[in-house]
């Protein structure tokens, strides 16, 4: 059963599957073994970014494509939704509408850029997605009336969603609005993630990896590759603005910060290097270690620099300000010791001892 859940593409490494497992339970079981609202968000932004980061390793992992697009597509879901919920009576029914809208918009958004650029090769391709993303963004600030501008726009959801709807008492938790939204987000990240790994175990998501080995070796045995690679950006874009939706679904706001800024971009683009490329499990794990030190790499040093007080020179190296200097150089040391990424690093070792 387990093997039919996963597509066939088991962890296969048993250090890769016990860190899974850990991430996974970890992720399940957050509102009842953590307290407060900065462990719970950590691990709502986590789900959101494995989808996203997965959906995004379906391109530059699984095919090949270097597009700096996606947040865009991620900002086109999470606006969807806020849009869908600006209102003095949030509606579901509102909401999916807007859901719809925009997936609607993601595809033809997708299937325009893989039409007039997926025939270009390369860094030229990157830099076509890159001033549409751009454009994009430029246009969603100027749309104050729709969007909010620069400061995007805060919603309300139903009563059902609301931390003061309570349900009762669970292993000494109070279960209100905000954890069954948690559950909805933590599902339905589950559920796409899923559904990409049936992708990239199909028959297409084979194709997909002979395109990205040899594009015109792929051509030659008779698969339309251009085809094939405008079919893989739509998938990814779709569920990239799925991931939107869910974030905008647990932040109720949206902002071009928080979905269309280029540094979820570059966000996107380290962790799919720390997990690995070409292999969505990388998603899994490199989303839980990067956004768990975006969130407390900061105050672990707050702790550590009193911990060393009066010594100079660590005391100083220590202090809170410098957190993304320390994440840089954690960042560097996992491309020297995992230079295929995390999980590639754990199969390869695995492999070697199987054989």
């Amino acid at each position: 059963m387990l093997n039919s859940l996963l597509s066939g593409d088991l962890p296969r490494s048993r250090t890769l599957s016990i860190l899974l497992l850990v991430v996974v339970l970890g992720l399940a079981l957050a509102p009842f073994i953590t307290s407060g609202a900065r462990p719970l968000n950590t691990a709502a932004t986590i789900c959101i970014y494995i989808v996203l980061v997965a959906s995004y390793d379906l391109l530059i992992g699984y095919t090949g494509i270097v597009s700096f697009a996606h947040t865009m597509f991620f900002g086109i879901g999470a606006y969807g939704v806020g849009l869908g919920f600006d209102s003095p009576t949030p509606a579901w029914g509102a909401m999916a509408l807007g859901l719809v809208a925009a997936l609607a918009l993601t595809l033809v958004m997708a299937l325009i850029i893989g039409l007039f650029a997926l025939r270009v090769r390369a860094i030229f391709y990157a830099m076509i997605t890159l001033a549409v993303a751009s454009s994009f963004a430029v246009l969603a600030s100027q749309m104050s009336g729709w969007t909010g501008g620069e400061d995007g726009k805060t919603f309300d959801v139903p009563d059902l969603l609301s931390p003061a709807n309570e349900f009762g008492e669970f292993m000494g938790r109070i279960v209100d609005g905000k954890v069954l939204t948690y559950y909805i987000v933590f599902v339905c990240a589950v559920l796409i993630f899923l559904a990409l790994l049936r992708v990239v175990n199909s028959p297409f998501g084979r194709v997909l990896q002979a395109i990205r080995e040899n594009e015109f070796r792929a051509e030659a045995l008779g698969y339309r590759t251009v085809v094939y690679r405008i079919a893989a950006n739509c998938i990814g874009a779709v569920a990239a603005a799925l991931a939107g939706a869910l974030m905008a679904l647990w932040l109720r706001y949206v902002g071009p910060r928080t979905t269309l800024g280029f540094e979820v971009m570059t966000d996107i683009l380290l962790i799919v290097v720390i997990g690995g490329m070409g292999t969505l499990y990388g998603s899994v794990i490199g989303a839980a270690l990067f956004i768990l030190a975006n969130n407390y790499l900061k105050s672990l040093m707050a702790q550590a620099a009193g911990a060393v007080a009066g010594v100079p020179l660590l005391e100083a190296a220590l202090h809170p300000d410098r957190w993304l200097l320390w994440l840089g150089i954690l960042f560097i040391l996992a491309i020297y010791f995992f230079p295929s990424g995390i999980v590639g690093k754990f199969r390869q070792k695995a492999a070697r001892q199987g054989t």
